[in-house]
């Protein structure tokens, strides 16, 4: 018998500490915000930091710098933001409390299709990108999730984390074997590889706005499927829920998310991991406050490690994608070692 007020209950019960929680994350939010504006090669003073962001009259060179740091604190706020809710669906979709889109390895499917097209097709633009790493994305999570299928059991999440870093291997093989007979090709790619929001601008933003918006509304619109899919696809399929093309849906919202980040910013690893997991043990796993909660702590966690990349990297700077590798991977072997990659 079909239950369909599950699906459609309107009633929103908080979870446990959810209002702490947010108030936390808002504060935290807010803080990085100014400090991704202030901190820098440069740093900038709080007259100066309002002058750029209020008075367009005033035309110092630090107000100019706060002005161009705009669009890439605004970028990086987006980027961490769509790699959060694409962590809450892979780890809802496979039920996997470790998926991500760098362990399953959609990041560097994404990556093959982006080097391809650099050396055979001569792309050298966002916009070019982008498509090319959605195709990437969504054919790789195709292929892990069809060879984690494989064999008794379906798709178990110790086969799928198997399947993605067999394939992420691979993957990468191909990938240095196109770039490496080629200097001009592993030049062009080189930047892009090691993941980085520096590039970030307006143009960049505008082009990063469509996917953002119709994967966090495939992300919402489905939470309520996935919180029922979290009981078992017997007992979804028995509360009325289309198993199949729920998380086909929300799959796609996922790799859509990461695969438009990917292209844009270069496969960043381990902030989908870290900001679902990290919402998960603060406020429980219902995916109606998980998925924005999510994108709120992944734009918090991005944001703050450029801003570490940069101080750290003085005068230069360390990209985003090496200082997120340096504090995921030690965390990601902390989450395996107590949760033994139990089903969510």
């Amino acid at each position: 018998m079909k239950n369909k007020p599950l699906l459609t209950n309107k009633r929103f019960h908080l979870p446990k500490n959810f209002s702490k929680v947010l108030i936390l994350s808002i504060i935290l939010f807010v803080i990085s915000i100014l400090a991704s504006l202030s901190f820098g090669a440069r740093i900038i003073g709080w007259n100066e930091l309002l002058d750029g962001l209020f008075n367009s009259d005033i035309q110092t060179h630090e107000a100019n710098v706060v002005r161009q740091r705009m669009a890439r604190t605004v970028f990086s706020v987006m980027c961490g933001a769509a790699l959060g809710v694409s962590g809450a669906l892979m780890q809802s979709v496979t039920r996997n409390p470790i998926a991500d889109p760098s362990i399953l390895g959609v990041n560097t499917g994404a990556a093959l299709f982006v080097v391809c097209g650099i050396t055979f097709l001569n792309i050298s633009t966002a916009s070019q990108y982008i498509w090319l790493a959605l195709l990437g994305a969504i054919i790789t999570a195709i292929f892990v999730f069809g060879i984690g299928s494989i064999g008794s059991g379906g798709a178990t999440p110790l086969k799928l984390v198997l399947a993605g870093a067999a394939t992420s291997s691979a993957l990468s093989s191909l990938v240095m074997a196109i770039m490496i007979p080629r200097s001009n090709v592993m030049d062009q790619f080189r930047f892009w590889q090691v993941g980085s929001v520096g590039a970030g601008n307006w143009e960049v933003i505008s082009i990063f706005i469509p996917f953002l918006i119709v994967g966090f509304l495939i992300a919402i619109l489905t939470a309520p499927a996935l919180n029922a899919l979290a009981l078992g696809d017997e007992a979804a399929a028995g509360l009325g829920v289309r198993v199949g093309t729920i998380r086909l849906i929300a799959a796609f919202g996922g790799v859509l998310l990461c695969g438009a980040t990917t292209a844009l910013a270069g496969p960043i690893g381990f902030i989908g991991l870290l900001a679902a997991h990290i919402i998960r043990l603060l406020i429980g796993p219902d995916l109606r406050f998980v998925i924005p909660m999510s994108a709120l702590s992944g734009a918090i966690i991005l944001t703050i490690s450029d801003i570490c990349g940069r101080l750290l990297g003085t005068p230069g700077e360390l990209e985003v994608g090496v200082v997120t590798a340096f504090i995921g991977a030690p965390i990601l072997i902390l989450i395996t070692m107590k949760a033994k990659v139990r089903a969510l």
